[in-house]
């Protein structure tokens, strides 16, 4: 089968190529690449870029967004590829995360054409972003050995993953406790798309939306990456501001002891009065890169 390698120009001026990884539902799933201009050390960097589990193409074309993968990465060599996902309210958390292990595979099985290393990918991500890269860290591996695409026949597996103030548990959200089905609340915040679960009704040929608090937790705890942690998860580096009002702290405290227990290398910073802003962040941020040069040998 031919290479499945679609590469366009990227609109809106991105200083970077514009790759579909994927199709659904009739429409593309794309990501850019940035590529260092000399010294590429063959490594990637996925972002998933995602706030509130909403992902758009203006968001990874951001100055913000490009300068940040350009100063952390780009400039030591890696290449960087901007996943944009199916975002909300369109497409709940698991579809996030099934484009993001897709966008993995994309990578892998295109590793040669893309300039990289297939066994040196590293995955990042802030607040949602986090999120869906913890749950590609410690997902289990299943491969689709049946499909017809062959890309699907390769691993969604990464190499390393570093993430700024994570949401790790639904079930247990600080003092709100599970918030899977506190439909007030994530509608009052704008985020119940991303848990407005759907399941197919192969009797109807529709979506249907899973009303069950039984069935809804269920999802819940495999959307949530702490249930999840096995001891071949890869390194994991998290940081977070202990004034955050928006992630509780012990989401982040809560997973990296469960790390600790599997015997997961890791690393934690916790920021004195930073809240959930990237610009808390800085200088800790630029760690990031140096756990990747540690953990992409």
């Amino acid at each position: 089968m031919l290479l499945l390698l679609v590469q366009l120009q990227a609109q809106n001026n991105a200083p970077g190529e514009e790759i579909i990884y994927g199709r659904k539902d009739g429409v593309a799933l794309t990501m850019i690449e940035l590529k260092p201009a000399s010294k590429a050390n063959g490594k990637a960097i996925i972002r998933v870029i995602a706030g509130s589990w909403f992902s758009s193409y203006g968001m990874a074309i951001a100055d913000a967004t490009i300068e940040g993968s350009k100063t952390l990465y780009v400039d030591r060599g890696y290449t960087v590829f901007e996943v944009i996902v199916g975002s909300q309210p369109r497409f709940s958390i698991p579809d996030q995360i099934s484009d993001v292990k897709r966008a993995v595979r994309y990578i892998r099985y295109n590793a040669k054409n893309l300039g990289v290393d297939p066994n040196h990918i590293g995955i990042e991500g802030y607040s949602a972003g986090g999120h869906l890269s913890l749950a590609i860290a410690t997902a289990d591996e299943k491969i689709d050995t049946a499909s017809k695409d062959p890309v699907d026949h390769v691993s969604s597996r990464v190499q390393a993953v570093a993430v700024l103030f994570p949401p790790t548990d639904f079930l247990n959200w600080g003092t709100l406790g599970n918030i899977i089905n506190a439909k007030t609340l994530l509608l009052a915040n704008s985020v119940f798309g991303a848990v407005d679960f759907k399941t197919w009704n192969n009797k109807t040929r529709t979506y249907d939306a899973v009303s069950d608090t039984t069935e809804r937790n269920k999802i819940g705890r495999e959307i949530s990456p702490i249930y999840a942690v096995t001891p071949d998860d890869p390194p994991v580096f998290i940081i977070q501001g202990d004034a955050d009002k928006t992630v509780p702290m012990e989401q982040s405290v809560r997973i990296i002891d469960k790390f600790k227990e599997a015997g997961v290398a890791n690393n934690f910073i916790i920021k004195k009065g930073a809240g959930h802003y990237i610009e808390n962040m800085l200088p800790e941020l630029k760690q990031f890169a140096d756990w990747f040069d540690k953990y992409l040998k």
